[in-house]
């Protein structure tokens, strides 16, 4: 499956979030505390993959965590990606079963989401108003699921025409990842790369150290949508 998404900077907010009530009715509230991996050499960034573990918390419910892998972009404008992903019961086992196959934490961080789900022309769309506190700006994303490579640009098209509605112009759209824009921050903050965690296997900068901070743990990171 294609992760078929737009992404802009947000200006005002509180226009921004009183459409999306009036377009997507009731927002729900999560928070996700990312954690991405990558092996020594790097091989998963440099052929534009992704490997994550996400931990989401809703409210007073027990946090659920998911393991995703995205392929190399199909899109260049929207960075569209190949995404494949499934829930995982233990977020520590599955970090330690990455770190047995040779990844490492490289960069974690925590989004805050406030996600609406809706659709548009027979097609589902999530809208997302998304804060990385660690960047200091307000984001919104709009995505929808294709199956079919040669239905990527249609699905664009619909994608930009909720953003339209929105009224968030071409000029606000970013394709910087997330994880680019919290490394560079980091590197411009001067933030040094940490001793790794677990296993003793070498952790990438700004991961946090000690067990509270493992994927999953309770007391960790804060964790949104």
């Amino acid at each position: 499956m294609i992760e078929v998404e737009l992404k802009a900077r947000v200006g005002d907010v509180v226009r921004l979030l009183d459409a999306l009530e009036r377009l997507g009715g009731g927002g729900r509230d999560e928070v996700y505390v990312d954690t991405y991996y990558d092996d020594a050499d790097r091989a998963l960034a440099r052929g534009d993959r992704e490997l994550r573990i996400r931990t989401v918390r809703r409210g007073a419910d027990a946090p659920v965590s998911v393991l995703t892998y995205k392929g190399a972009r199909v899109e260049v404008v929207s960075g569209s990606k190949p995404e494949h992903e499934t829930r995982v019961e233990d977020a520590a086992g599955a970090d330690a079963v990455l770190r047995g196959l040779g990844y490492v934490p490289v960069i974690r961080f925590e989004k805050r989401c406030r996600n609406y789900a809706f659709e548009r022309g027979g097609r589902r769309l999530l809208a997302s108003l998304v804060e990385v506190p660690e960047l200091g700006e307000t984001f919104v994303e709009v995505e929808t699921p294709e199956a079919d490579d040669a239905q990527v640009a249609a699905a664009l098209e619909v994608v930009r025409t909720v953003l339209a509605d929105l009224g968030v112009s071409r000029a606000a759209l970013t394709n910087e990842t997330y994880t680019d824009a919290v490394a560079a921050r980091r590197a411009r903050a001067g933030a040094e790369p940490e001793r790794g965690t677990g296993s003793g296997a070498g952790a990438g900068p700004g991961i946090e150290t000690g067990p509270e901070d493992e994927p999953g743990a309770e007391g960790g990171s804060r964790v949104d949508g």
